[in-house]
């Protein structure tokens, strides 16, 4: 019996510091008061309900990563409805410890055990490798082991993972008012739908730095790609990624699903200074698609990963 295994290998571009679904098929038409869920936005908030999965069934999916392992556990329903059921980041590396490829084998079957002694099907469970782990040392150890078990490999293009991001994080009430940006650490991407058809880019990650990449040249290339953003998608963006993530971090407001991100930017001068270079340089990217774009709202979701979105986009 074969799982699927996903490897995602993205073009790693890294830049340098300045001063980031439920509903129905595409298509189908929604008002924001419908069975895909409700909302309600003000300056400050957006009270965006999803719709519930119903009868629905567990799946996850694993990224590896060369510090660690992020799992997601959602409950999702054959109309795509889903909700996040279990997180985890930073689980410890499956070869920590392990002096051979049979301990790495071996690791890797508990830790499956685990996620199907928390009610998912064996089958239900694949794994994601990020394009910055794939050729670390462990993780090719983690690969072939996996191989051995039974999983297979897929890859997937910094375009489909644009697409993933969509599917997950935009609600179908607004396909036709706003984009989504993925900010990753070595490329950033975004994806919006323009007369019924998907548009994805890709532009440089949030460490950009290490490469000695100017600011100015990042702040250009995102400026430049994310300026054909049609005007009405415009008034909202939804955003995830590690430095999204980060200044998220500073307005949550209790368990909220969804956090209003300023789009003043002086308001992360603190967060810059205490996180450095990658902040700093994330930032730069987000105020090339905030002076690219003009959304009246920009949208963190706390639950939505792309790697969400490709479990949406198997078959049910």
């Amino acid at each position: 019996m074969k799982k699927t295994f996903i490897a995602i290998f993205t073009i790693a571009a890294i830049l340098t510091g300045m001063n980031s679904c439920t509903g129905k098929k595409s298509g189908d038409e929604v008002k924001a008061t419908d069975s895909i869920g409700t909302a309600d936005t003000t300056e400050n908030a957006f009270n965006y309900t999803p719709a519930e999965p119903v009868n629905g069934k567990l799946k996850a999916v694993v990224e590896l990563g060369a510090a660690g392992f992020n799992l997601f556990v959602i409950n999702v329903d054959e109309n795509k409805n889903w909700k996040s059921e279990k997180k985890e980041f930073g689980t410890s590396l499956i070869a920590e410890n392990a002096t051979n490829a049979e301990e790495v084998k071996t690791k890797l079957e508990e830790y499956i055990k685990k996620i199907v002694e928390y009610g998912v099907d064996g089958k239900s469970i694949h794994f994601v490798v990020s394009s910055g782990a794939a050729k670390e040392p462990i993780i090719v150890s983690i690969e072939k082991a996996l191989k051995e078990i039974g999983y297979v490999v897929n890859k997937v293009t910094p375009e489909q993972e644009a697409e993933y991001a969509f599917m997950c994080v935009l609600p179908q009430s607004y396909e036709n008012k706003a984009y989504v940006v993925d900010m990753g650490s070595g490329n950033t991407k975004l994806s919006y739908k323009s007369q019924g058809q998907m548009v994805t880019k890709e532009t440089y990650g949030a460490k950009y730095f290490k490469k000695n990449i100017d600011k100015a040249t990042v702040y250009d290339d995102v400026k430049t790609k994310f300026s054909d953003v049609p005007a009405a998608n415009q008034e909202t963006l939804f955003i995830i990624g590690g430095v999204p993530f980060q200044m998220a971090k500073m307005l949550k407001k209790g368990d909220e699903r969804y956090t209003v991100l300023s789009t003043n930017l002086t308001d992360y001068d603190k967060l810059a200074q205490e996180e450095g270079e990658k902040v700093v340089a994330g930032l730069n990217i987000y105020k090339g698609v905030l002076d690219a774009t003009s959304p009246k709202q920009v949208v963190f979701d706390w639950d939505a990963n792309f790697t969400i979105g490709f479990l949406l986009a198997l078959p049910y």
